[in-house]
């Protein structure tokens, strides 16, 4: 384990007391480093534009997040009926996840251009209008767009883990009492499933709360701010040389994720004790 708790140390811990170190100070260079206390976080966390970003990533997380999930599963509960061909489609969804983060806006722009990509030219010829450049609206639906595409397949791959998993011996005790469809995966596939879709959604969520590329490279925060996340504040910061409250930023949002990770282990903790039983229609399976 030394070896592994080196590299974390180097990776994870150092940045991060280096942040919360600089978050303390006005910083000009390393040595021009003058103390300014708490004023860093008084300052964004007493500002109404700070609230607003933090709202907006909350609900892209939430509507990313019931997006994908929803999808992913329903997706992997089919793959998982499929014979063969399951590997093929597996690999299928999973194709995004290899392409370079700073290629996907640059590919999506390309596809709905009017004039020369595939889907803008769909678009035109069927009538539909897209003004993701001042239709908050359509940026919103732009960027749920891409961010599944993106993502769908880890959330697919994860819940098709889940599947997998479950014994055979529970669907046919469910076809022997008669239990509906609903009724499967309501008393024994999502039981069994919840602990791999855990991991997908924390994982969904951080990176969806954190938002950054897509966002900015599609609108950058437009249009009037309606795109506008926590990571987009965090980026003007560090571009514009403000070190020190992009530290604080920084500290914030990272506070902010790891509070949420550890509400979502406590869920998930309490939940895998209280999974004790199985229920397939009105019969018990212990």
């Amino acid at each position: 384990m030394i070896p592994s708790l080196v590299i974390m140390g180097v990776v994870g811990i150092v940045p991060l007391l280096a942040a919360f170190n600089y978050s303390f100070f006005d910083l000009f260079t390393i040595r021009e480093a003058y103390w300014v206390g708490d004023q860093w976080y008084r300052q964004i966390i007493t500002s109404s534009r700070f609230y607003e970003s933090f709202g907006r990533s909350v609900l892209f997380s939430i509507l990313a997040l019931t997006v994908q999930v929803s999808l992913g599963v329903a997706l992997a509960r089919m793959v998982a009926r499929m014979g063969p061909a399951r590997i093929f489609v597996l690999m299928l969804v999973a194709l995004p996840l290899v392409v370079p983060w700073n290629m996907i806006a640059m590919m999506w722009q390309s596809l709905i251009d009017l004039k020369s990509g595939i889907l803008g030219k769909l678009f035109t010829f069927s009538g539909m209008v897209i003004d993701y450049k001042f239709n908050p609206i359509h940026t919103w639906i732009l960027l749920i767009v891409i961010d599944t595409w993106h993502w769908l397949g880890l959330v697919t791959i994860l819940a098709y883990a889940g599947f997998t998993g479950i014994p055979e011996a529970y669907y046919r005790a469910a076809a022997i009492d008669g239990a509906s469809d609903i009724a499967v995966f309501r008393y024994i596939e999502f039981p069994k499933i919840i602990n791999a879709l855990s991991i997908a959604i924390l994982l969904r969520f951080v990176d969806s709360f954190m938002i950054n590329t897509e966002a900015f490279a599609i609108n950058a925060g437009g249009p009037q701010n309606a795109t506008t996340f926590l990571s987009l504040d965090l980026s003007e910061d560090i571009k514009g040389f403000n070190y020190g409250p992009a530290a604080a930023r920084s500290m914030l949002s990272f506070l902010i994720v790891i509070t949420v990770a550890w509400l979502f282990r406590i869920w998930v903790d309490r939940r895998s004790d209280g999974d004790g039983d199985i229920f397939t229609g009105t019969e018990k399976i212990k």
